[in-house]
Order: structure tokens, then sequence, then C-alpha cells
């Protein structure tokens, strides 16, 4: 019932606005949500879910449930005290960059409503490293220790744009000195189609050369983890897992948004009325779905199952959950089907899950992690 307020009364409304004044709004609640204890207790009563079997321990660090919020919502973290109301197991803020940014030009997000997929260009548009550690310090420490206690946070690393590529690994160090801090763990983002040249940081030599940086830099031992793009080809997605695992590389998210036009059923760009295929910019949500789940496939199959996933692309049920898990994910992250389906998204693919573990027979999530691959190998 509550679900069905969010699609037929607040969502109209929220898609009558310009997508990104829309967004405005909503980051604005959420950071009402943060930094307001009654709010949390609201917000906590209706979407909340909790089940022990939904728990598990990665890298040493106490998840509630697998589900978090993707980067690109919470870009300058200032609702890092809402998401724990909202059910998250965890939450991943930024894109942050070393340096202020205000992004790519508009008109740059766009609702496919047609495919359930949002298309971006934003550009990594946030105010810097060193405001946002500036506003987290200035926000845990003005906490009690009761809202101190939120879930596990990630934070999002970019290069900025008038970095050059081959001084991006300092531009990625200054970020992650500033945050390192205020994290629980740390996304090196080298795949986002948005920002000029971003991808070809996918190589070898040079995503090598940043997580070599980042590591020695890293004195609390942090997780740093590496997310990819969904439109490289298999070979280079198992190099990607090789440099990973050279450099100590605590887990992949898979994936970014995608460049891929295939199969949309939206042809024209709302707002620009510009072809899809001609439209610059990264997919998001139901388009990515199948691809996410096979890049997941691929390094779980490359890393022997031994480094964690954590699985981005498409989710918006139980089942999308399921199979990115049985497919290798640790963890998941969602963002547009919290646009499309409203914060109660969040307790239903955790109650469903929890209806797949009991069907299964299994008592733990991480009993499920890999499915799919320890079963053919029996």
């Amino acid at each position: 019932m509550l679900s069905q307020v969010y699609q037929y009364g607040l969502r109209p409304w929220l898609f009558a606005l310009d997508p990104e004044m829309a967004h405005h709004l909503a980051i604005a609640a959420c950071q009402k949500v943060s930094e307001f204890a009654p709010l949390q207790t609201t917000v906590r009563a209706f979407c909340h879910y909790q089940h022990p079997c939904l728990q598990q321990s990665l890298w040493g660090i106490q998840f509630p449930n697998p589900l978090g919020l993707g980067a690109g919502f919470d870009k300058d973290a200032v609702g890092v005290g809402a998401w724990a109301s909202f059910g998250f197991g965890f939450a991943e803020v930024g894109t942050i960059t070393a340096h202020a940014q205000t992004g790519n030009p508009k008109p740059r997000l766009f609702r496919l409503p047609a495919d359930l997929a949002i298309l971006n260009r934003m550009g990594f548009n946030n105010r810097g490293a060193t405001a946002t550690a500036a506003y987290l310090a200035e926000y845990f420490d003005r906490q009690d220790s009761l809202t101190k206690t939120t879930v596990p946070l990630g934070i999002n690393l970019g290069k900025s744009k008038i970095t050059a590529l081959q001084d991006a690994k300092d531009d990625y160090l200054q970020s992650f000195r500033l945050l390192k801090q205020f994290g629980d763990y740390f996304v090196v983002n080298v795949s986002s189609p948005n920002t000029v040249g971003l991808r070809d940081l996918q190589a070898a030599d040079q995503l090598g050369s940043i997580l070599a940086a980042l590591q020695a830099e890293n004195d609390r031992a942090l997780p740093i983890l590496v997310k990819i793009a969904p439109d490289l080809n298999d070979a280079d997605i198992h190099a990607i897992a090789a440099v990973c695992q050279s450099n100590q590389v605590a887990g992949i998210v898979a994936t970014n948004t995608t460049i891929s036009r295939q199969g949309l059923k939206t042809s024209i760009t709302p707002i620009t009325g510009t072809a899809i295929a001609d439209e610059a910019g990264g997919i998001s949500g139901k388009p990515l779905q199948q691809r996410s789940t096979e890049v997941i496939r691929l390094v779980w199959q490359a890393t022997e199952g031994k480094m964690p996933i954590v699985g981005v692309g498409g989710i918006f049920t139980a089942e999308d959950a399921w199979q990115k898990i049985v497919a290798g994910a640790s963890l998941l992250q969602i963002y547009t089907s919290w646009i499309y389906q409203g914060p109660l998204v969040v307790r239903e693919i955790l109650s469903g899950l929890v209806q797949k573990l009991e069907a299964e027979g299994l008592e733990q999530i991480s009993q499920a992690v890999g499915l799919d691959h320890k079963a053919k190998s029996n």
C-alpha cells in the first residue's frame, strides 16, 4: 500500500519536475533526515527491515544487510545519517574529486520511463574532497553517539576534469588523504563515461599506478575497491581482475553505467528531442541488468571467487538481487529502482531475499554467494 502511495501519489509529482531539480529536492529531504533524529525514527518505522540471515562480515566490516545505496545519489555526502533509516545495509557517497567542479552542461539527467532507466552525463559534479571532508568532520562532531552508529560508508573517488590523465594518480591520492578517516571502504572510479578519457584509466598500467599510490598511503588498511564498466570485453575484465589482485584490491564493483543503446524502447531523449543513439551519457537501470550480471560472473571466474564483488545494475526486485548474488555478488547497490519504485523498494527486496534463502534451505546470505558456480563444479 505504501509503495503505491509513492508510485501513484508522490512519483507523478516528482516526475513532472526537471530530473535534476527533483534530485535536488530528494537529496535535500534526505539531508534533513540525516540531521534530525525524530525524522530518522519516522522513516525507520516505515522503511527499515532487519533479519539475522542477511548479516555478513566483509573486510572486517559488519553489514546488517547486503543492499546498499549506489554512488551518484549522495554526491556530497550530505545524507550519511539517513541511509540506515531508509533500510540500506551500507551507502556509497560521491563520486568525489580532488577539485570542486560543476560538472557537464545542462540538461544532463534524463528519465527513460519506457525502459525503467536513467541517462546521465553529470560529469562528477561535486564540491570537492576538501569541502566534503570538512562537512563530514563537522557532521560527526556534532552528532550524538546513537546517530554516529550509521551503516558502513563507502566513498567513491574520481579524477578531476582539469587533471591530466598522466597525473590521475596524484588526483586520486589527494582525495584519499583528505577523506580516509571518514570512509569504511573506498572505490576507485575509472569507469564513468562522463569524464573525457576516464575509462582509459582501466588499462592495466594506468590502473596499477593509481592503486599502488593509494595503497602506499593506506596506513589504516582500508578496503580499496575498483569500479569497472559493463562495456569492457571479457579479456579486459580478466586483465583488470589480475591487476586488482596484484595490487591487493579488496573487491570489484560491477558495474558502472553503460554507453550501449542496444534494445532500448526509448528512441527520442526527453527534454532535448535528440535521438537516444546520439545522446552522450551512461544508462543505468533495467537495460544494464543482464550485462552487469554477466560481468559479475566473469569477475567471479577470473578471481576464482576470492575477491568480493559489489553487484550494481538493474536491481528492481528480490529476484533481480538473487540473480546477482548467486552469480557471485556479496553486496548489492541500487539507485534507479529507488527513483522509480520509492524508498520501500529496499524493504521489499530484503524481505524477498529472506524468502529466497528459506526456499533454498540456507541460513545466511553469504551461503548464496556464487551458488551458480558452486552448483556447476559439483
